[in-house]
C-alpha cells in the first residue's frame, strides 16, 4: 500500500509500523490485567472524586510525606497488607470482634475493597474525604460490641484495641516497603517519620498510645506480645486469606503475596499461626516471586489514576486534575 492509508493502525505512508505486530496483543494483555487488578483491589469504581478536588488541598499528608512514598509501592503495600491481617488475627479480642461482626467469610472481596478504599482515601484523598472515611469507621465501631472467649465485654472503639490494629498495620506496611523497595529503602530517621505521620490516622480513629518511632514500636510489640495467641478463629481467618481468590489467576497471585507476607512476620507470629516456611524458601523463592508479581502489576497499572488525581489536586493544577479523573 502506497496511498498513505492506515490499515489496522499498522500501515502509514506505505510502510508497516515497526513492532506493531506484537504491540496490540501486549497492550490488550496489559489492559486486561489493569481491569482485573482494579476490580480485585478497589472495585469497579475508583471514586476519583475523593482524590481530584479541591485544588491545592494536600490531604492529611501531602506529596512530600513519607506516607505517600511508602503507600505508593504496590508489592510492599499488598504483601504488607496481608502480613498485617495475619498479625492482627493474633489478638484474641480483635479477632473475636472481626469474626462476630465482619462479613469476611461471605464477602471477602467486599471486605478487601472497603479496606483498600480506607487506606487509599486516608492516604491520598482530600482532607474532607479522609475525614469522612475516618468518621464512617468510627460510627461503625460505635455499634460493635460483644464478649470475648472468657465472657468479658469488648467494644471495637476501645482505644487500646484500636492501637493494636493500627500499629500492626503500620508496622507491616513499613516492613513491606523496606523489603521490596530496593535502593529506595527508608533510612532510620525516615522510618521514624513514617510512623509519626501515619500515627495520625490511628489517633483520629480513637487509638491511645500509638507508637511514633522505631523504638516506640519495639517497646509496644514487646509489651503486647503476652496477650497474643492464635485462636481457632485466627487460624480459620488466615486459612481463608491464603486461599482467597475468585479465579485461578487470583488465587495464584494471592498465594504468592501471602507467602511473601509470611516472611514479614516475626518468628513468634509465624510459629503461633502454625506456618512453617524455611528461611531459604522465604528469602530465595517467596520474595523474588512477589517482586516479579509487583513488577507485572506496575507494568499493567502504570501511574495509578488515584495517585495522579491526588498529585494534581495537591499541586493545584486543574487541567492535570481533570485528565487524571478521566483516567
Amino acid at each position: 500500500m502506497t496511498d498513505g492509508r492506515v490499515a489496522d493502525g499498522r500501515v502509514a505512508a506505505g510502510r508497516i509500523a515497526p513492532g506493531s505486530g506484537w504491540r496490540r496483543p501486549v497492550e490488550a494483555v496489559r489492559r486486561r490485567l489493569l481491569r482485573e487488578i482494579n476490580s480485585t483491589v478497589h472495585g469497579a469504581d475508583l471514586h476519583l472524586e475523593r482524590y481530584d478536588r479541591p485544588a491545592g488541598d494536600p490531604g492529611l499528608f501531602g506529596p512530600a510525606s513519607v506516607v505517600w512514598r511508602v503507600h505508593a509501592h504496590p508489592a510492599g503495600m499488598l504483601v504488607g497488607g496481608f502480613a498485617a491481617l495475619m498479625l492482627q488475627s493474633l489478638h484474641p479480642v480483635a479477632m473475636r470482634a472481626v469474626a462476630e461482626h465482619s462479613d469476611y467469610r461471605t464477602d471477602p472481596v467486599g471486605r478487601l475493597h472497603r479496606t483498600a478504599r480506607f487506606v487509599s482515601t486516608t492516604t491520598l484523598g482530600s482532607s474532607a474525604a479522609a475525614e469522612a472515611a475516618i468518621a464512617g469507621v468510627r460510627r461503625i465501631h460505635g455499634h460493635v460490641r460483644g464478649r470475648d472467649a472468657e465472657g468479658r465485654p469488648y467494644r471495637a472503639d476501645d482505644p487500646d484495641l484500636l492501637c493494636w490494629v493500627h500499629t500492626a498495620e503500620a508496622a507491616c506496611f513499613l516492613a513491606g516497603y523496606q523489603v521490596f523497595a530496593g535502593h529506595g529503602r527508608l533510612s532510620g530517621p525516615e522510618r521514624d517519620d513514617y510512623l509519626a505521620e501515619v500515627a495520625q490516622i490511628g489517633q483520629l480513629l480513637g487509638a491511645d498510645g500509638v507508637p511514633v518511632s522505631r523504638a516506640g514500636l519495639a517497646r509496644y510489640l514487646a509489651g503486647v506480645r503476652g496477650a497474643l495467641r492464635a485462636t481457632p478463629e485466627a487460624l480459620e481467618a488466615v486459612a481463608l486469606l491464603r486461599d482467597f481468590g475468585r479465579t485461578r489467576r487470583e488465587r495464584l497471585a494471592v498465594r504468592v503475596l501471602t507467602n511473601a507476607a509470611v516472611g514479614l512476620l516475626p518468628g513468634w507470629a509465624r510459629r503461633g499461626l502454625g506456618i512453617h516456611r524455611p528461611w531459604a524458601v522465604r528469602r530465595l523463592w517467596d520474595r523474588p516471586m512477589a517482586r516479579l508479581l509487583g513488577a507485572v502489576m506496575v507494568w499493567a497499572c502504570g501511574l495509578s489514576p488515584i495517585r495522579a488525581a491526588a498529585t494534581a489536586r495537591a499541586a493545584g493544577t486543574p487541567t492535570a486534575r481533570a485528565g487524571a479523573a478521566r483516567g
